[in-house]
């Protein structure tokens, strides 16, 4: 079953539950991956669903920092609890070492060691990770890590 027909389904679940934080969590999954086919001009691979998925709950994460700053608890709370909706359709995240092991790997076999570099690296190790759950944010560290003690 699709990404798309699990949430197709939950949504039918959620709405006979009445639970009304879900049913509008998914109704916004279904929203943006639609105007993401639209803008593709197709159907959404399952690496496209993944990258719309992480994208909400990046914004999820965003929006709950920023309420934190604004001291808003009541927002923090429902952006929580809607972002614990997302991660239900996102496969686990991928482990610090098996990022760090990556990225010596990609380095190795690109025998580089410089910064100039970095964008190489960092193509090259996306690529590896494609279509699963992995922090861009905490590749990037990894390989600015790994080139600053090589360097060293």
């Amino acid at each position: 079953m699709t990404t798309q027909e699990t949430i197709n389904k939950d949504l039918v679940e959620s709405m006979k539950s009445r639970d009304s934080v879900k049913v509008s969590v998914l109704r916004g999954i279904k929203s943006n991956f639609k105007n993401k086919e639209i803008e593709l001009g197709h159907s959404l691979s399952t690496e496209e669903s993944l990258s719309v998925l992480l994208t909400l709950m990046k914004q999820r994460r965003d929006s709950i920092e920023q309420f934190h700053r604004g001291n808003r608890k009541d927002l923090v709370l429902q952006e929580e609890a809607e972002l614990e909706i997302l991660k239900n359709y996102v496969p686990k995240p991928v482990k610090p070492q098996e990022i760090e092991d990556v990225v010596s790997k990609v380095i190795n076999d690109l025998r580089t060691n410089s910064l100039k570099d970095f964008g190489k690296i960092m193509k090259a190790v996306m690529l590896e990770f494609s279509g699963r759950n992995i922090d861009g944010e905490i590749v990037s560290l990894t390989v600015k890590k790994r080139l600053t003690d090589l360097t060293i």
